[in-house]
């Protein structure tokens, strides 16, 4: 490949999306800039997968960190980019890339909009995942999570909260709270096998009892649900943990209530029944409200894009040109404006970016690599190179962001990490803050400089 068809490419956002695009980028011939708001890459796969799976984590920092390495990646972290952050995305587009994707994830949280949301003992999933994670700054908040736990949502999010609940904080029973009935959840057999020796079988068998005439008029088997159940038993783990786990089904919160402190002692759920819409199954409030006793509630109702990135969006999406000039699959990447009605000619969008909380790990990784071959395309109707210097482009930040990491840094980083495991005799090991993590990079900076 000719040096006039090789592009500089900025991306924002280092998880799944971002690094397998630049993957898909570098095959090209392309050079790619990685700008990370966290100190370490991996995003969701990093600080979304259960921290006890250690051999699909294992397995994808080793890409990762490869695909990093290369010298025609550069990676800039600790780096926040919006509107009020280290940097803005024109700011970022001023320097001279030739474009710029945006795979930033979902940053921003769904909420259902109910009074009592703003309690103690209420909180997003997200936030509880990133705790248990070890993402800085929520791997050092304070959650404050009591005995009985409700989860909203019956997704594998839920499941993931579900089994840390049991398994680390070993509560007193939680709850997974589902609007719709049995044959609408989202969670898979693999993991329900992790807590379902913990699930109340007498509790779901009533429940789907009472869901029965539901199914039946709309053609649902309810021994299918109970099938599914079981189906997890032979594989199902022993937690070790007295939590009991229970699913009620066809429920909506409709408010948190609170005591004197402001902490959660209570939920009201409205009783829902199901209808079919034009082949989707929605549900409808019945009127009749039901009281549970919980002081603690976690929200797992999906996420949202980032509204103060600096890109316009409709509802819960970044705006994408209508018309694309590079679809991939019939799907538009670039990022469009509604005022003027034009796209922005150099910023595309992949991943949750593009459409938020859309599949896991395997569905960000092909959106990415989707949106890098739209680039593509894009660059071969551009007929001038860009202005664009790495290395002036490097001092420009570090003259502004003066705790930005480099390649460099995150090497010695990773490496600290890893000998501390080996003289722990554990699997991995992370810096719970990013005080932690800098000062082991300036320490190894040093050393770097001193005279030989």
């Amino acid at each position: 490949m000719n040096n006039y068809s090789s592009r500089n490419v900025a991306i924002i956002g280092a998880g799944p999306a971002g690094i397998f695009a630049a993957k898909e980028l570098i095959s090209k011939g392309h050079n790619v800039t990685l700008f990370n708001r966290d100190i370490k890459p991996g995003g969701l796969a990093e600080y979304g997968i259960y921290p006890t799976k250690h051999k699909m984590k294992d397995g994808l920092r080793k890409q990762f960190y490869a695909i990093i390495a290369n010298e025609k990646v550069s990676y800039f972290g600790n780096v926040t980019i919006g509107e009020s952050a280290d940097l803005t995305i024109d700011e970022v587009r001023s320097l001279g890339f030739d474009a710029t994707l945006v795979t930033i994830g979902a940053q921003g949280t769904n909420w259902l909009g109910i009074p009592g949301e703003d309690l103690i003992g209420s909180y997003h999933a997200k936030n509880i995942v990133y705790h248990y994670n070890q993402l800085p700054p929520f791997s050092t908040g304070k959650y404050h999570i009591g005995k009985k736990v409700a989860i909203i949502g019956v997704g594998n999010v839920m499941m993931d909260i579900a089994h840390y609940l049991i398994t680390d904080k070993k509560v007193d029973v939680v709850t997974a709270i589902a609007r719709r009935g049995p044959a609408e959840v989202k969670f898979t057999k693999k993991e329900l096998e992790y807590i379902v020796k913990n699930l109340d079988m007498d509790d779901y068998l009533v429940e789907i009892e009472h869901a029965t005439p539901l199914m039946n008029d709309l053609g649902q088997d309810p021994l299918e649900s109970v099938k599914f159940i079981r189906a997890a038993y032979p594989n199902g783990e022993d937690t070790g943990s007295p939590t009991i786990f229970r699913i009620k089904f066809l429920a909506s919160p409709v408010r948190l209530i609170g005591d004197e402190n402001n902490h959660v002692i209570g939920m009201e759920l409205e009783g829902n029944t199901l209808i079919n819409s034009n082949g989707n199954i929605k549900a409808r409030g019945t009127g009749n409200i039901t009281f549970l006793d919980v002081d603690t509630v976690i929200f797992a109702v999906g996420d949202a894009i980032d509204q103060s990135f600096g890109l316009h969006y409709h509802k819960n999406e970044y705006i994408t040109n209508p018309q694309p000039r590079f679809p991939i699959h019939g799907i538009s990447y670039e990022s469009y404006n509604p005022i003027s009605q034009e796209v922005v000619p150099d910023v595309f969008l992949g991943g949750w970016a593009r459409k938020s909380s859309d599949g896991l790990v395997g569905n960000a990784r092909k959106d990415g690599e989707n949106a890098a071959q739209a680039m593509d395309m894009y660059f071969q109707t551009l007929n001038n190179l860009s202005a664009y210097d790495q290395k002036t482009v490097e001092n420009k930040i570090l003259n502004k962001i003066k705790k930005m990491i480099t390649k460099e840094d995150l090497n010695s980083l990773l490496l600290e990490e890893a000998r501390i495991a080996v003289e722990n005799g554990i699997p991995s090991y992370k810096f719970t803050s990013n005080e932690e993590m800098l000062e082991i990079i300036e320490h190894n900076r040093a050393l770097v400089k001193q005279p030989k």
